[in-house]
């Protein structure tokens, strides 16, 4: 049995910063999350990665901070940075973002328009 101490502590130290994982579709093995890297804090590597498709059919981006105890749903603000960073390079969301985009953007959603009905 292994002593306490003796092993690399999991608390986090003060200086934490926030962590993003992303869950995707994975054609390998299903839906998975995957942490985008640690080490480059904020969530511009989120957008990257998701620009550059290393991520496949991303379905939302979770975002936390163990060392202030916080746990956040961040696919709408990573949505409107993807759709900002393409406007800025006048682009196009990429197609394999577009539904994830289109759904934590809240854009293009159906909506059911009355319709006058007369009963003769």
């Amino acid at each position: 049995m292994r002593n306490a101490g003796s092993g690399p502590s999991i608390v986090p130290h003060v200086n934490e910063h926030d962590v993003y994982i992303v869950e995707h579709v994975s054609l390998e093995h299903g839906r998975v999350w995957a942490e985008v890297s640690s080490e480059s804090p904020g969530f511009e590597p989120v957008v990257m990665d998701l620009l550059t498709g290393q991520y496949t059919n991303p379905i939302r981006v979770v975002a936390f901070n163990p060392a202030e105890g916080w746990c956040r749903d961040a696919s709408a603000d990573v949505a409107h940075e993807l759709r900002r960073h393409c406007d800025l390079q006048l682009r196009d969301i990429p197609f394999f973002l577009q539904d994830f985009v289109d759904r934590y953007e809240g854009r293009y959603q159906d909506v059911q328009l009355p319709l006058p009905m007369r009963l003769y």
